[in-house]
């Protein structure tokens, strides 16, 4: 059982909890191994913390993507620190009238690479996903006092994990793809495109080094980009995570593989942790499932990526029944899908 987080309504921990509950009612002999993880987004700190029993939480106050007080955590392992960036400038912080990505910004995120810096760490480790934001960064940055006060804390490595490979810009960027999940309109994405453009210039100016069409630079409203341009390299949010948790090990053990998320779209194909987790079970000559709110992906899609089976929870009660009781309503899909999955039901 090794979903993702499922929107704002559970955590991955939740989710897996949901799914085992349901699986369990149906087929209460077969082992189930729990394995909550993520992409860089939402939940990356707490799923690395399970991982790695030695690491230590430390807690800031930062602002959110409207500049409010709140509480975030980086996690410390040895002279590594990881950060996440949705504890700072995460959708989950504000309301639905809340969401403009043309105010938003990820300053808070500059607050807390910041803070993981001044405590020693050599190496932070910035997980990318689940932002309100679109600002390219550059709150970010200018927490961080520009591009040229980077150096202030040379040393440091940094590492952009990051949920997709998407570039900054045009049809595929961080406008176009994330910008109407964030609240804007088909005018704002366009007026924010072209600031992103404008915003790019500047970055490949400073930095010396192109960062627009890097894979990863629209992630998180384009703050990899702006990790980028102050020389940061990229790894997948889920192949990093999928190295820590030990999932491919995990994998190999079972019998069976099953994710899921919130929506399965066609961007969790582009290194969520669906298509990570698929990988896997590939790898491994397993089927993989994936359990879902809702699922827009086509069957020719999904086969593609080694899904073999996809479910979702608003096919059987609709969009919101399946919001309003999202643990419950997992658990009864994952408990039809087990009795038609499972051999010991």
């Amino acid at each position: 059982m090794a979903p993702d987080s499922f929107g704002g309504t559970l955590t991955a921990v939740e989710a897996a909890q949901a799914i085992a509950a349901g699986w369990r009612a149906a087929a209460p002999r077969d082992g189930l191994d729990l394995a909550p993880l993520s992409d860089g987004g939402t939940g990356f700190v707490d799923v690395l913390a399970a991982a790695l029993p030695k690491a230590k939480r430390v807690t800031i106050t930062v602002q959110d993507p409207l500049g409010r007080p709140v509480p975030a955590s980086y996690l410390v392992d040895g002279t590594t620190a990881y950060v996440e960036s949705a504890q700072a400038c995460g959708i989950h912080h504000l309301t639905a009238a809340e969401r403009d990505p043309t105010i938003t910004s990820s300053y808070g995120v500059g607050e807390l690479v910041q803070a993981a810096a001044a405590a020693g760490a050599t190496r932070v480790v910035v997980g990318l996903g689940g932002s309100a934001t679109n600002d390219g960064g550059a709150g970010m940055v200018q927490a961080l006092g520009g591009l040229e006060a980077w150096p202030l804390v040379s040393g440091v490595e940094l590492v952009a994990a990051t949920d997709v490979d998407a570039p900054l810009l045009g049809l595929f960027g961080a406008s176009a793809v994330f910008g109407p999940q964030k609240g804007a309109t088909r005018e704002q994405v366009l007026l924010l495109d072209a600031t992103l453009g404008r915003w790019a210039d500047e970055l490949e100016t400073a930095a010396g080094v192109a960062v627009r069409d890097q894979p990863g630079a629209g992630a998180a409203g384009g703050l990899g980009a702006a990790l980028y341009a102050m020389g940061a390299v990229r790894e997948p949010g889920i192949g990093l995570v999928r190295r820590l948790v030990r999932l491919d090990q995990r994998v190999a053990k079972a019998d069976l593989v099953v994710t899921g998320e919130g929506t399965f779209d066609g961007s969790s194909l582009r290194g969520k942790v669906v298509s990570g987790v698929a990988a896997a079970a590939g790898d491994a000559g397993l089927a993989c499932l994936v359990l879902a709110g809702q699922v827009t992906v086509g069957r020719r899609e999904t086969a593609a990526a080694g899904i073999d089976a996809t479910y979702a929870v608003a096919d059987a009660v609709g969009v919101d029944a399946s919001l309003a009781q999202p643990a419950e309503e997992l658990a009864a899909l994952a408990e039809r899908v087990a009795r038609e999955w499972s051999r010991g039901s």
